[in-house]
């Protein structure tokens, strides 16, 4: 049974995280803190990133939380954040691609992508590209890339319907841009291998948990996952799989976690299941070529 307290010393550690003012990414700020690392608190909402900076640093940790603003429905934002993260640090250990939305209204992001598309992995995608050169400065950094059970609902990107070209479900767009994240964590290791660049690129879930990712689920649908779930494990919890994946010694590269427990939606750390489409060679190379025009970016390999 995997917890916080496995954790190896983090101390002289650099780490991003997005999304990190509140929910599970705030719990792996804090846990990374506590264990030494030096953590940029990532968000879109300055005050609310003050705010955690400052609940975690009044703890007392070895480490410590430090303001990073960063929206990630805006390229041009992505590109400012990692602009500043350049100018201040040498070097990152660990990037964790946290900060993600859950079937909200219709809507697009500053370059037109259906949001859930554009802020979970596209956004994502840029910053990681644009935050390489210091991620490979390190051997042994890792980019931890949260998706979800979810992504074994899609079975393949429909780049036909990413700015809203066609209907919106918000629930199967949810599971495309999980599916999206998967794919993309698994390719980017592959073209990782392929290059002999010692970074390790890994997913993570947490089931399922109580966060504020589900403020846009109608009442009934909510109550009707209460009945489903039974339960919902706290934050520190289901932050658990993505603290395995980022400082684990037994994770791979390309490899995915999340809960032990039944249908992987509570417990503790373990390897989870893989999709068919996460896995596939020919749809992750098509949807790296997809994100390298939509973001402008080529990664350095």
């Amino acid at each position: 049974m995997w917890t916080k307290e496995n954790i190896p010393d983090q101390s002289g550690k650099i780490a991003i995280v997005t999304g990190a003012n509140t929910g599970i990414g705030f719990e792996t700020a804090l846990a990374l803190c506590e264990a030494g690392a030096r953590v940029v608190i990532a968000g879109r909402d300055i005050e609310k990133v003050k705010q955690a900076v400052s609940e975690i640093n009044n703890r007392g940790f070895k480490g410590v939380a430090e303001e990073g603003v960063i929206d990630l429905a805006s390229l041009e934002s992505v590109k400012a954040f990692a602009e500043a993260i350049k100018a201040n640090y040498n070097k990152i250990d660990i990037l964790i691609n946290n900060a993600g939305v859950m079937i909200p209204p219709a809507g697009q992001t500053a370059e037109g992508y259906e949001l859930q598309f554009g802020i979970n992995f596209l956004g994502h995608f840029a910053l990681t590209g644009r935050l390489y050169p210091l991620l490979k400065k390190h051997p042994g950094a890792r980019v931890v890339t949260v998706s979800s059970g979810a992504h074994r609902f899609a079975t393949n990107v429909d780049f036909e319907n990413l700015k809203l070209e066609q209907s919106y479900d918000p629930y199967r767009e949810y599971a495309i841009s999980k599916l999206a994240d998967l794919q993309f964590t698994i390719e980017f290791q592959r073209r990782l291998n392929s290059s002999g660049i010692d970074l390790l690129s890994a997913g993570a879930h947490p089931g399922v948990t109580e966060t504020e990712l589900s403020r846009h689920m109608p009442e009934a649908d909510y109550q009707a996952a209460l009945e489903r779930f039974k339960t919902l494990m706290p934050a520190w919890q289901g932050a658990l799989p993505t603290l395995f994946a980022a400082t684990a010694t037994e994770v791979k590269g390309g490899g995915y976690y999340g809960p032990d427990g039944e249908h992987e939606l509570h417990g503790y750390p373990a390897p989870a299941n893989i999709s068919e489409a996460a896995n596939d060679e020919n749809q992750g190379t098509q949807l790296w070529a997809f994100a390298e025009k939509a973001t402008g970016l080529k990664y350095p390999f």
